[in-house]
């Protein structure tokens, strides 16, 4: 059915079916007449009047019947639908029509991008670009979350190209404070100090307000910088700046910044810290002593000392150790010597009642504190206390009159000459340089080899709280590892004290104590079997300590009697433990020898076993050994490093007053053979380029531009 325009006026809406119908029957309508409502073809509607377009079912009038309408304007309906008929065509398509051509289809179906790119493939045409993702956007605290794990998966650089790359240039998500400090703490963890200190810069421009969480990042950071005197610096300017803001730091950032000073600076430093933390209220914990005792290590003439007094302190303090803070005790007797005897026996040996102690009322809270500030007397009393501790360790000028040391070494002299009673408190000389008890002494005189074979003998232990006064008068030379062992109780007498404090030993303390037990000795020995009671798995590193140890002897098959017990234990070696066993390969036949293992085991050498293969052969002078391992080098294509080129370039070097025309050197007849082969060895080896620290956490710069004058840049600064 085609449809029917009428123009219809507006009155018509409201007109009654009475004057419609007379309306519709005025005389001038004929059945070859057009009606007077109609209007010709293309022309519009008469003013006040509009078109309606009709089907049959909606063309009746509200009260009206088709059947009164008359048959001449009928006819001229009819004739007028014709015309708008051909004015349709002409026009274009009526709203409606096009459904006719798709009412066939009744299924439609989504198309997978599968299919779509293998029609793109069909076709030759290029994938178009991807725009970037609509819809809702991802969240601060899902960014939060996902660069939390890449930063625990050691992705750093991924987790900074997602915060700036995506959610802030493509998403332009808002970032919160906990974005930044996630990445800040990530940076810390890796001393990147110049990318964590940018962005806690852009936190602030952002007017993010920083968390104490983001100041503990931020000293992480500067303790861990492989640059310690700009870590330091870019520390303090930045405890400065919190000075000034008046910024209340919590225990744990303040143990970042004690970090910051143990690594970074020295003991004095870290005891200027210690004082703001006793005055701020703050309890001091086992934690803060770990510091105090990393510090202390950098010393490495008096530090052994300076860390048994700060333990004391720690005792007085009744705050017990854990396993870490036994772990830097064994570290400063390995690396650090005791100083001055006498000082140390005037320090170490005191009486407690004569000693400085940290009184801090246990418990204390911060509301408390500031009404105790107001009133200045308990916390200038603390401050004090933290004074007198550093006057103690500091005090070299506290030494007994040139008198009184002659006196008592005569006193010691005598008692030394003649016998004494069993119950004397005379003492003498024993082989760790402390002076014990008489009986003590006596029975060792007695049986000289008591200690061969007894492994654990009654020794005093500097760090029982507990020891008798009397037990021990003055401290001798403490030379070696082992004797300053010996001042804890040696291993038997260590590892008692630990179990007292409920400080379970690792693999770690057993590590340090192979180190520093006395070689083939009963201690070394039992080592195994105390790692089997205390149930502490074993690891390749112990086998490697114990193997580094008699190869500094020289003892090359005393270091190969370990590989048995380690592969015993279903342990691999690794190339540690062949650059352990390089040690004690003095002679050219075991260095070769070494290479021919390696080789037949399909382990290609790294550039650490050549340098102590060339660190031997330089000890010896043997060029001809010399030649061999670059001969290696360069048939294994491993790429010689700073080391061992400044190794060679000493090797190479003619001694300073070597005057090879007045007389014979047999040490020294193959140096221009070595010089010659070494000059032509550089030209055909590639150096190893010492990478940056940071190069591997930096993000690519967009248009590929390059960072090498930023590297420089770094470098000159030292940061």
């Amino acid at each position: 059915m085609g449809s029917l325009r009428l123009l219809v006026p507006r009155w018509c809406r409201y007109a009654s079916p009475a004057v419609l119908r007379a309306r519709c029957a005025a005389p001038g309508i004929g059945s070859g007449q057009a009606p007077l409502l109609s209007r010709p073809p293309g022309q519009g509607p008469l003013p006040g009047w509009r078109t309606c377009s009709t089907s049959q079912a909606s063309c009746k009038l509200p009260g009206s019947d088709p059947r009164e309408i008359s048959a001449g304007s009928s006819a001229g309906a009819t004739e007028e639908q014709k015309d708008d008929d051909d004015d349709d065509d002409d026009e274009g398509v009526e709203f409606g029509t096009l459904s006719d051509k798709f009412s066939s289809r009744k299924y439609y179906h989504k198309t997978r991008a599968h299919f779509r790119d293998l029609k793109l493939q069909e076709e030759g045409e290029e994938e178009p670009e991807r725009k970037p993702r609509r819809g809702p956007k991802n969240t601060p605290y899902w960014y939060f979350l996902r660069c939390k794990a890449l930063i625990k998966e050691d992705k750093l650089a991924e987790a900074l190209e997602l915060f700036e790359v995506q959610m802030l240039k493509e998403e332009r998500v808002q970032p919160e404070e906990s974005n930044y400090t996630v990445l800040i703490g990530g940076c810390g963890r890796v001393g990147y100090v110049k990318k964590a200190f940018r962005l806690y810069s852009d936190m602030k421009k952002r007017g993010l307000i920083p968390t104490e969480a983001t100041y503990t990042a931020l000293f992480n950071a500067c303790a861990e910088s492989p640059w310690k005197d700009s870590g330091l610096q870019s520390a303090l300017k930045l405890r400065q700046q919190l000075q000034s803001k008046n910024e209340e730091l919590n225990l744990i950032t303040y143990h970042a910044l004690l970090k910051v000073c143990a690594l970074c600076s020295d003991l004095r430093m870290c005891l200027d810290v210690l004082k703001e933390i006793v005055q701020k209220g703050h309890v001091l914990t086992a934690e803060t002593f770990s510091f105090l005792l990393m510090s202390c290590i950098k010393d490495s003439e008096n530090g052994f000392r300076f860390a048994l007094q700060v333990w004391q302190q720690m005792n007085k303090l009744g705050i017990k150790a854990d396993s870490h803070t036994y772990n830097l005790m064994l570290r400063a007797a390995r690396d650090c010597g005791i100083g001055n005897p006498t000082v140390a026996s005037q320090l170490l040996l005191s009486p407690p009642e004569n000693s400085p102690q940290l009184k801090l009322p246990p418990g204390r809270r911060k509301e408390k504190v500031k009404n105790q500030r107001k009133k200045g007397s308990e916390s200038a009393a603390v401050q004090l206390d933290v004074e007198a501790m550093e006057k103690q360790l500091f005090q070299e000028t506290l030494v007994q009159p040139e008198e009184r040391i002659q006196q008592q070494n005569k006193d010691v002299g005598q008692a030394e000459a003649e016998p004494a009673a069993p119950d004397s408190p005379s003492v003498t000389r024993s082989r760790t340089g402390a002076l014990v008890r008489r009986a003590q002494s006596e029975m060792e005189r007695k049986q000289p080899h008591l200690s061969q074979k007894l492994p654990f003998c009654n020794l005093p232990n500097l760090l029982d709280s507990r020891m008798a006064d009397t037990a021990v008068v003055s401290l001798g030379t403490v030379a070696t590892p082992s004797h300053r062992l010996a001042l804890m109780g040696d291993v038997e007498g260590f590892l008692k004290k630990m179990k007292e404090d409920n400080a379970e030993p690792n693999i770690k303390t057993f590590t340090l104590l192979a180190e520093l037990v006395e070689p083939q000795s009963p201690s070394e020995s039992s080592l195994l079997a105390l790692l089997d009671d205390h149930k502490v798995k074993v690891d390749v590193t112990f086998f490697n300590t114990l193997m580094r140890k008699r190869s500094k002897q020289g003892d090359l098959e005393g270091a190969k009697s370990v590989l048995p017990a380690l592969v015993k234990r279903g342990l691999s070696p690794n190339l540690q433990t062949f650059c352990n066993l390089a040690i004690a390969c003095h002679k050219q036949q075991d260095g070769l020898q070494l290479l021919s293992d390696l080789k037949r085991s399909g382990i290609t050498p790294n550039k650490y076993i050549y340098s102590t293969l060339i660190a031997a052969a330089v000890r010896q002078l043997d060029y001809s050994y010399l030649t061999e391992i670059l001969r290696d080098m360069r048939n294994n294509q491993v790429p010689p490093n700073e080391v061992i080129i400044r190794q060679l370039e000493f090797a190479a070097r003619y001694p300073p007053k070597f005057d090879r025309y007045k007389y014979k050197n047999p040490y020294l007849e193959k140096i221009d053979g070595f010089r010659g082969y070494y000059y032509r060895w550089l030209k055909v080896m590639a150096g190893e380029e010492t990478p940056h620290p940071w190069a591997k956490y930096r993000t690519a710069k967009p248009g590929g531009q390059d960072s090498k004058a930023e590297t420089v840049q770094e470098k000159e600064a030292g940061c």
